[in-house]
């Protein structure tokens, strides 16, 4: 069976690999045709002396040349497109439309074209002229990134074509793509169409590099590396903190996305409103991609009442009669019903869903708990096990009191959400929560389920930890993702013919210049 090749410095060449392993299609469970290499440290090593180099060379590219490269790029997807959608639903059995089609491969390329968009611009390198002082400084490209893609968004997340790649090249860094084990088939097309960009632009070797896998240690190795500037890791809370632990120690940045329940409450107003609009619009939004995302919700926090107990009610009869799912692959299959059984084990009830398979190949029932707030209260850690899949939780608070001490115990998350009646009734209840959720979610919303994440640059996808790593950072949302592979540059005293052309003299009358969404505008200085 041929093994692929692995792309170091422009080039496609065998792996030095320790072993192999092959995707499967978790529609039916059987592997798919080729094998992957496992890499080892050399083939690291040598992507590690390879992406260096680049660097070096992109420091001294104007940013065009980086824009017209994502760009091509870009195009160059869309030309592969139905190569690319086809492989990645035998690889995920995500539905080739409208999902990979129609949605995620259009935000992939729209990602790309906003950092070109940004890298052309330069506004996102927030460069500030302190002429009296004689001192500016701008954000400038921080090194060789590392990506680690996850298993649930093959193109817009993708190791070497997601929102972390199109963040890190923008910025003007080489990427080192680990793919996910899931989807190595996809990453790889996605490599291929990177580097035939290269090509056509030019682009010094080494600007785009992709392995597929790799041990534990040489991955942990890897992202504290002396040559790596900073690695975006979206995946497992496990493995992503064993790459915190190697990078913290080495002193790398390293920006996770790792877990997240997204908690969700519904007020009593809102439920005698519009109670089975809400059960069909949670059960919607929980059981999408058989809830496989990030930003599934899987916990809805209720107020007692009888309310409360009819939208249980509905909710658990549409989850019972919905179509079941295919997971993405059997580890995630194995993850939903171990985490389901731990919550199960530590005092919540299963209301429907206790039984895994019942859809095509990789599946568990579409899966509902309950438990009382005290109960959770009692041992609020497990509680917020993530059971990532087709499940959630149902936390039912006996007063508005209990609720609030539910959220003062909540992990950091991705998303809160807060539903409240139109009429403004549930506005006294709202007023005591929303302070408490927004202290633990990155992003807050209202009467919305938080499934989507748009590609807006007004986008918050972080959190406060465990949900990523840093909670001043997004991975969506261009340029501010961009700002996670950057560094603050600063001149003192710098003679002006050596000066980045961004920081060169605007005026020379003492003023402070900021460059503000491509527009130089000025600020009075104080100098003490």
């Amino acid at each position: 069976m041929t093994e692929s090749p692995v792309l170091i410095q422009g080039q496609w060449r065998k792996s030095k690999s320790s072993g192999t392993f092959q995707a499967e299609n978790p529609a039916t469970m059987q592997p798919l045709d080729g094998t992957y290499p496992i890499s080892g440290w050399e083939d690291c090593d040598e992507a590690l002396d390879a992406a260096a180099e680049a660097a070096h060379a992109l420091q001294q590219m104007p940013s065009e040349r980086i824009a017209i490269f994502l760009e091509t790029y870009a195009n160059q997807i869309e030309a592969s497109r139905d190569k690319l959608v086809e492989l990645a639903h035998a690889e995920t059995a995500l539905p080739k439309t409208p999902r990979l089609a129609d949605v995620e491969l259009p935000r992939t390329t729209t990602q790309l074209r906003l950092a070109a968009a940004a890298a052309r611009d330069n506004s996102w390198v927030q460069a500030t002229i302190d002429s009296q002082a004689n001192i500016r400084s701008m954000y400038g490209p921080l090194g060789p990134v590392c990506v680690f893609g996850p298993n649930n968004f093959p193109f817009a997340f993708g190791s070497i074509s997601g929102g972390d790649f199109a963040a890190a090249l923008g910025a003007g860094n080489p990427v080192i793509a680990k793919a996910n084990s899931s989807h190595p088939g996809t990453t790889r097309l996605f490599a291929e169409a990177a580097q035939r960009a290269a090509e056509e632009t030019d682009m010094p070797p080494g600007t785009v590099q992709l392995i597929y896998r790799t041990p534990h240690d040489v991955g942990a190795q890897l992202v504290s590396d002396p040559r790596v500037g900073a690695t975006g890791y979206t995946g497992s809370r496990s493995a992503g903190l064993k790459l915190k632990t190697a990078a913290d120690a080495a002193g790398k940045p390293i920006y996770l996305e790792l877990s997240s329940v997204n908690p969700v409450i519904l007020l009593p107003g809102v439920l005698r409103e519009r109670l089975e609009d809400l059960a069909s619009e949670f059960t919607s939004s929980c059981l999408m991609g058989a809830g496989q995302f990030c930003t599934n919700p899987g916990m809805i926090i209720l107020i007692q009442s009888a309310e409360s107990e009819a939208f249980i009610k509905s909710v658990s009869e549409k989850f019972a009669s919905a179509p079941i799912g295919t997971l993405l692959s059997k580890s995630v299959s194995i993850s939903l019903e171990t985490n389901l059984k731990i919550l199960q084990d530590a005092g919540a009830q299963c209301l429907t869903g206790n039984a895994s398979g019942g859809g095509a190949g990789y599946s568990h029932a579409n899966a509902l708990l309950s438990i009382s707030g005290k109960e959770f209260l009692g041992n609020p850690a497990t509680m917020q096990t993530e059971a990532f899949g087709n499940s959630s939780l149902f936390v039912i608070a006996e007063n508005i009191r209990e609720a609030c001490d539910i959220l003062t115990c909540l992990e950091g998350n991705l998303t809160g959400c807060i539903y409240s009646a139109a009429n403004g009734e549930d506005d006294p209840e709202y007023d005591r929560l929303a302070p408490l959720l927004r202290s633990k979610v990155g992003r807050l919303l209202n009467d919305k389920m938080p499934t989507g994440v748009a590609v807006s640059s007004a986008m918050n996808h972080g959190g406060p930890f465990p949900a990523t790593g840093h909670a001043g950072f997004t991975a969506v949302g261009i340029p501010a993702a961009m700002n996670r592979f950057a560094a603050l540059q600063c001149y003192d005293n710098i003679r002006p013919h050596r000066l980045p052309d961004l920081l060169a003299d605007k005026n020379p009358t003492g003023q402070m210049w900021r460059l503000i969404d491509g527009t130089w505008s000025t600020a009075d200085v104080s100098i003490s």
